[in-house]
């Protein structure tokens, strides 16, 4: 990596993590992810976003069996599950909370990975399944939308930096 990029290795060397130790996660991490996540930009500063901390063994493992692409949550010892208060968000609309909720969502993922955590986004809404399966197993209100999971842990698998980036999706000062 050259020396420019060494300095954003908290984003490329963020990766998704689906193999963890047995290792917990202490509840000062936990704290530091929450304060990342809040950090977030919002629009309006309405901050729509509500975290569920999973964890209960049992209901990690409830929540993998509501998520297709879950399963790595078998075996973390820690997940969140990212949602919205409709009712927050700026002008109460979706879109503004679902901006709001992937900021804080992002934001959790780098600070994992700065911490030496591992994790993985897992998709949620707009899948209805998933969406009120969700709601039934947590008891959300109705106000509450569970946007996406997150599965965290300690790595126990290393993968190397990288980004995607392609010249061919960048577009100057007009298509």
């Amino acid at each position: 990596m050259n020396p420019d990029k060494s300095k954003l290795d908290c984003i490329f060397g963020r990766r998704s993590v689906r193999l963890y130790t047995d290792r917990g996660v202490d509840e000062q991490s936990i704290q530091t992810l929450l304060q990342a996540g809040m950090a977030a930009p919002s629009a309006r500063a309405c901050d729509p976003w509500r975290f569920l901390v999973l964890t209960q063994r049992n209901l990690i493992d409830s929540l993998s069996e509501l998520l297709p692409y879950g399963k790595m949550l078998k075996v973390a010892p820690l997940a969140f599950v990212v949602c919205g208060d409709i009712t927050k968000a700026n002008s109460q609309s979706l879109s503004y909370m679902l901006q709001d909720c992937a900021a804080a969502t992002e934001n959790i993922l780098i600070a994992a990975h700065t911490l030496g955590l591992g994790s993985v986004w897992l998709g949620v809404h707009p899948n209805e399944d998933r969406v009120n399966g969700i709601r039934k197993l947590f008891k959300l209100p109705e106000e509450i939308i569970p946007v996406n999971a997150i599965s965290i842990g300690y790595p126990a698998e290393v993968k190397e930096p990288r980004t995607r980036y392609n010249a061919e999706y960048i577009h100057c000062n007009g298509w």
